[in-house]
C-alpha cells in the first residue's frame, strides 16, 4: 500500500475546504457584501453624518433591507439609478420586520419626496401596499422610520456622499 505525502493530503483535502467554506458564505446575508459609505444629510441649518450601504444592482435593490431585525439610529440604505425613475415607481415592505422612511432624491441627491412605510406582514409580495415616490427620481435613501422628521430633514434638503461636505 503507498503512503500519501501530507503535501498530497493536503491537496485532496482542499477540494473539501473549499466547498465547506463556500457553502458558510452563502449562509451570510446578501447585504454583507455591499460597499459602505460615510455621508451626511445637509440642511439650511447644519450637516449630519450617516452611514449607507450602497444598493447599485437589481439584484441589491431588490433585497434592500428584507428581513433585518435592525438599523442602526444613523445608518441608512441608498439605492442607486443609472436612469431616472418615474413618479409612479415606488418600493414596498414585503419581508422587511422594520418601518422605515423613505426619501426619493434628484440626481444632485436634492431630497425631492418623504414617505413613511410600514413593515408588511403579508407572506406574499402582491398583497403589500407601493409607496409611490410621486416625483421623478435617481436615489432612495431608507432610514429607520421618524429619522427625518426628528432631525427637521424635509423637502429641498440635501444628500452629499462628500466627507469635505459632512463637517
Amino acid at each position: 500500500m503507498a503512503r500519501q505525502t501530507p503535501e498530497r493530503s493536503l491537496r485532496a483535502l482542499f477540494p473539501v475546504m473549499t466547498l465547506l467554506f463556500s457553502g458558510c458564505l452563502a449562509a451570510l446575508p446578501d447585504n454583507q457584501s455591499l460597499p459602505v459609505k460615510q455621508a451626511c444629510l445637509i440642511s439650511e441649518e447644519r450637516a449630519i453624518p450617516i452611514t449607507l450601504e450602497i444598493a447599485r444592482s437589481s439584484e441589491e435593490r431588490s433585497r434592500g433591507l428584507m428581513e433585518r431585525e435592525m438599523l442602526e439610529p444613523d445608518a441608512g440604505m441608498l439605492f442607486v439609478y443609472s436612469n431616472e425613475r418615474r413618479a409612479d415607481h415606488g418600493f414596498w415592505m414585503y419581508r422587511t420586520l422594520i418601518p422605515l422612511d423613505i426619501a426619493y432624491l434628484d440626481r444632485q441627491g436634492t431630497i425631492r419626496a418623504i414617505r413613511q412605510m410600514a413593515p408588511c406582514p403579508s407572506g406574499q409580495g402582491r398583497d403589500c401596499p407601493t409607496y409611490r415616490a410621486g416625483v421623478p427620481f435617481y436615489l432612495a435613501l431608507e432610514m429607520n422610520q421618524g429619522y427625518f422628521q426628528s432631525r427637521k430633514i424635509e423637502v429641498g434638503d440635501r444628500l452629499s456622499l462628500e466627507p469635505s461636505d459632512c463637517h
